[in-house]
C-alpha cells in the first residue's frame, strides 16, 4: 500500500493543485486532487487483468476551472437543486446564489467542488486513505453557519473506495454532501455507457419539472425508470416520456429500498467490470451525461460527449428544505453529519 503526490498545477488565483495516487497492494489504484476533492482516476482490472481507469476526468486544471460539469468532485453544501436558490430555517430566509435556472446547483457557482480541501495521507496494512477537511465559512454562497467538513476518501485491497463523510456547524445549516463522479466500466471511455447494465433497488423515483427541480415521488412500475431488474441503460433512455424529455434522458432522484446491500448495481459485460454501490443515503440520483459540452478533451484523449458516463449520486432527498412531500434535513449545532458510501468494483470471469 503507498500513496504516491505530485504537482498537477495553478488555480486562477495561484492555490497550488496537487494529485495524490493511492495504489493498493494488487495494483489497483485511485487518484485525487487536493482542488474539489476530485477523483481523477479509478483504475481496476478488467476480466483480462488489464488496468484501465473507469472514471471521466481532465489533464489540466484551467479545464477542471473552466469547463468540467462536476467530473470527480466532491458536492457540497448542497448536492442537486435548491429551488428558487433559496430556503428557511426559523423564519429567517437565506438566499443563494443561482446557477441552474432559478435554482442553487450543487451549492452554488463556487462550491466544494471549486475549493483548496487540505489533505492529511493514511497509510494502514489494509487500505490506504485521504482525510481531506474544509471550512465553509459562515455565509458561504449564501449559507448559514461556519460548517467544518471532512470526506475520508479509504481504497482497500479488495478495490473498495469507501467516502465517508463528516461535518459539524455552529448554526442550523442543510448539508448533503455526495460525490458527482462519471463512471464508465468499459476503461478508458472506449465505447459510451448506452449498453452498460444497471440495477436500482427501487420501487418509486421523483418527478423533476422541466428545469429539473424535483416535485413528487411516483411508482417506477411500467415506467421507463423500472430498474429492479437488471437492464441496459440504452433500452428507455431515449422512450417517449415526459419526465425523460426533462431530463433530455436521466436526471432523477430514486428512492432506494434499504433491504438489499448493494442497492445499485453497474454492469459493463465486454470488460467484465462490476461496480457495487451501497449506501446509508436514501437518494442516488441518475445522471447518463444528456448534455455535456463538446469542446473538452478528456484523460486518454478521448473527445467528450454525451452518454459517455453515468453517474450515481447518493445523496438526501433533494430540494427537502423547501418541498413538503420530502422529509427535510436541518443539521443542528451539538450535532455531526455521518454518512458513507462504498463503491466496490469487482470482475465477471
Amino acid at each position: 500500500m503507498k500513496i504516491l503526490k505530485n504537482y498537477f498545477g495553478k488555480t486562477a488565483n495561484n492555490k497550488d493543485v496537487l494529485e495524490y495516487t493511492l495504489t493498493n497492494d494488487n495494483s489497483a489504484f485511485i487518484k485525487v486532487l487536493n482542488y474539489g476533492g476530485i477523483i481523477s482516476e479509478i483504475c481496476v482490472p478488467d476480466k483480462y487483468d488489464n488496468f484501465e481507469n473507469v472514471v471521466l476526468s481532465l489533464d489540466n486544471i484551467e479545464n477542471y476551472e473552466e469547463k468540467s460539469p462536476c467530473f470527480g468532485a466532491l458536492i457540497g453544501r448542497i448536492a442537486g437543486r435548491v429551488s428558487n436558490a433559496s430556503f428557511t430555517i426559523d423564519d429567517v430566509e437565506y438566499k443563494l446564489k443561482a446557477n441552474n435556472f432559478n435554482s442553487n446547483l450543487h451549492g452554488g457557482p463556487f462550491g466544494f467542488n471549486n475549493q483548496i480541501w487540505n489533505i492529511k495521507e493514511v497509510i494502514d496494512k489494509d487500505y490506504v486513505a485521504l482525510e481531506l477537511s474544509y471550512l465553509s465559512s459562515d455565509g458561504d454562497q449564501g449559507f448559514p453557519g461556519n460548517l467544518n467538513v471532512k470526506a475520508v476518501y479509504k481504497f482497500t485491497n479488495d478495490n473498495i473506495l469507501e467516502i465517508s463523510y463528516e461535518a459539524e456547524t455552529d448554526k442550523k445549516t442543510i448539508i448533503t454532501l455526495t460525490n458527482h463522479s462519471y463512471f464508465n466500466l468499459s476503461g478508458n471511455c472506449k465505447e459510451k455507457i448506452l449498453n452498460h447494465s444497471l440495477t436500482i433497488n427501487s420501487d418509486e423515483y421523483i418527478l423533476i419539472n422541466s428545469e429539473g427541480v424535483p416535485e413528487s415521488s411516483s411508482d417506477v412500475k411500467n415506467t421507463p425508470f423500472d430498474f429492479r431488474q437488471c437492464k441496459n441503460i440504452n433500452k428507455d433512455i431515449f422512450a417517449d416520456n415526459e419526465q425523460i424529455k426533462y431530463g433530455n434522458g436521466y436526471d432523477h432522484p430514486f428512492i432506494l429500498n434499504q433491504t438489499t446491500n448493494p442497492q445499485v448495481i453497474l454492469e459493463e459485460e465486454k470488460s467484465g467490470r462490476i461496480l457495487e454501490i451501497s449506501t446509508d443515503q436514501p437518494i442516488v440520483v441518475l445522471f447518463t451525461a444528456n448534455s455535456i459540452r463538446k469542446d473538452m478533451t478528456l484523460r486518454g484523449g478521448v473527445s467528450s460527449d454525451n452518454h459517455l458516463g453515468v453517474c450515481l449520486e447518493t445523496q438526501w432527498y433533494p430540494d427537502a428544505i423547501n418541498n413538503p412531500n420530502f422529509p427535510a434535513y436541518i443539521l443542528n449545532p451539538g450535532e455531526k453529519y455521518n454518512t458513507k458510501t462504498t463503491y466496490a468494483f469487482k470482475v465477471k470471469y
